[in-house]
């Protein structure tokens, strides 16, 4: 589908809002105590922990396995653990930042735990069962195909203006798992098997390499870089991918 040469994707680094959510579900809650609004939730102090020791292991990569343009999702959390670790790598890539990689709107159901949504929007629960979770848009949100869509225009103007390139997104968890179905041709009922059977882990790498015509997962959701610097991954999903 394009000419990159190289694609990546990190997810963010831990953030407030992942902790704040872990902590609603385990307690049994119906609301997620966020205070911000969704593009400003920050990284926690382990997120950016997170962030720097991705920023350590692109600065040891060779010269020719360094990515050349970083794209960054505006949201907080994806902006804070870009810059965080561009900031280790010691030379200046093309930097932009694009709306395209934002995170999955949920409308009516932002904030609501798993708990959350069976209690209070039940009938979404039977609509969702009947479309199915790719085509499920939630009142005021986005569906996992509408989140398709915005990549694939956003992965269409990276051809055109890098080609051959190695281009390293920082996003959110369900980019990582859409990015399989768009660049490696994974269909819907094997992509959702992925999302419930694998974790994007906090500071996790998934990339790809170009092989011919296509796409070849280079690394899925790797976590080593992070633990060979002495920093923990964590495993908190998003709502994006887990109950909605």
């Amino acid at each position: 589908m394009t000419d990159l040469g190289w694609v990546g994707v990190v997810r963010h680094g831990e953030s407030t809002g992942n902790v704040k959510r872990e902590e609603a579900e385990a307690a049994g809650l119906d609301v997620i105590d966020i205070a911000e609004r969704d593009a400003d939730v920050p990284l926690s102090p382990l997120g950016e922990q997170q962030a720097a020791a991705v920023g350590r292991w692109l600065a040891s990569l060779p010269s020719g396995r360094r990515p050349d343009v970083v794209v960054c999702s505006p949201y907080q959390r994806a902006l804070s653990t870009a810059w965080l670790a561009v900031d280790e790598i010691g030379y200046q890539p093309v930097r932009l930042v694009d709306e395209r990689l934002r995170d999955r709107e949920l409308g009516v159901l932002d904030l609501l735990t798993a708990r959350g949504v069976a209690n209070r929007h039940p009938d979404e629960l039977v609509r969702k069962e009947r479309l199915g979770k790719f085509y499920y848009r939630p009142p005021g949100g986005e569906s996992w195909a509408d989140v398709a869509l915005r990549l694939r225009s956003l992965l269409g103007d990276l051809e055109r203006r890098h080609q051959g390139e190695r281009v390293l997104l920082f996003a959110h968890e369900m980019t990582a798992y859409l990015l399989r179905y768009l660049l490696e041709g994974v269909p819907e009922k094997d992509l959702l098997a992925l999302a419930r059977n694998t974790v994007v882990a906090n500071g996790s790498v998934t990339s790809w390499v170009r092989e011919g015509s296509g796409f070849r997962l280079e690394h899925e959701h790797a976590t080593e870089h992070l633990r060979d610097r002495g920093v923990q991954p964590t495993e908190s999903e998003d709502a994006e991918t887990e109950s909605v």
